[in-house]
């Protein structure tokens, strides 16, 4: 009997510790990350309006539990509508967390060639909504798909007037995403931190706005900024997460793990970026599956250890 007293005493104080150091990180602004592995189907973009529920499934089986949108040539959400999509991932094991949106009609920057697919031709897009001229579409959809976050997948930042129009749209943006329930995150890429008329778009859109962001590690790093110090900069403001890696010269996109970038240090910092999910994007790979396959692979031990 003391026995087992001691050893109900010993759990009790075991569990009492653990409560108290949990209680006292959550006071000190640190909270458990979820270490659920997400996806951006953007990877399968050339791929999965061929066959949407097929390549789903597949993606399902790799073992992803977390889906992110984007565009699709079907239009609307790769052939269905929000409920729709929401109930067939919910069938097949996974959950629809956030949606990509353009922040104003796609244009190709002068002078610059249309992205090709891996079979070397250029990809065809079609005509897409935009925040600009579809916003309040476009967030009731999100809500009703019961998504977490809409997101802008990028906006004009070209001169300081277009960055100002911009901040403008997304603040709107962010405001009725608030109304309806849902959170609002920007999408960087490269560009957002290369200074334009001697301002940097992407410090301008963390100052001038309250949205939250989805920090695209890769095109951070690329872009010559290191995603822990902007956690420390602006911590709980990047809940959201793409996960990529890059060769040394920084200008090929390789499966997470096959690159130069540290994910170690940068998931070590994910509770002070205050990140909830995260998704493995590669664009335009030779092949998606066997891409995701690895990425998958490695982030399940980086994560579990």
């Amino acid at each position: 009997m003391k026995r087992k007293v001691f050893i109900r005493n010993s759990a009790a104080v075991v569990a009492g510790s653990m409560l108290l150091r949990n209680n006292l990180l959550a006071a000190l602004g640190y909270h458990p990350v979820k270490k659920v592995i997400g996806l951006q189907l953007f990877t399968f973009f050339n791929v999965i309006d061929e066959d949407v529920e097929g390549t789903l499934k597949k993606i399902a089986a790799v073992g992803y539990k977390e889906i992110e949108s984007a565009f699709s040539k079907k239009g609307g959400y790769y052939g269905m509508k929000p409920k729709e999509f929401a109930s067939f991932l919910a069938g097949i094991g996974m959950s629809w967390k956030s949606h990509h949106v353009l922040g104003a009609p796609f244009t190709m920057p002068p002078g610059a060639k249309m992205p090709t697919g891996p079979d070397g031709k250029p990809i065809t897009i079609p005509p897409m909504r935009n925040l600009r001229d579809n916003m309040q579409e476009l967030v009731d959809e999100a809500a009703t798909g019961g998504i977490e976050y809409l997101v802008c997948a990028n906006t004009p930042i070209g001169t300081l007037d277009e960055i100002k129009s911009s901040i403008e749209v997304l603040n709107k943006t962010n405001e009725a995403c608030k109304k309806a329930g849902i959170g609002f995150a920007y999408h960087n890429h490269d560009a957002e931190f290369r200074a334009v008329e001697g301002q940097i778009p992407y410090e301008l859109f963390l100052q001038q706005t309250t949205m939250q962001m989805e920090l695209d590690l890769a095109w951070a790093t690329k872009g010559g900024k290191d995603p822990v110090d902007l956690f420390k900069a602006y911590p709980g403001r990047f809940p959201l997460w793409h996960v990529k890696d890059l060769d040394a010269k920084r200008e090929i996109i390789l499966p997470v793990g096959e690159g130069t970038i540290d994910f170690k240090r940068i998931f070590d910092a994910a509770s002070t970026s205050g990140m909830k999910h995260f998704f493995v994007e590669h664009d335009m790979p030779k092949d998606a599956l066997a891409s995701i396959t690895s990425s998958y692979n490695y982030l399940t031990k980086l994560t579990s250890a």
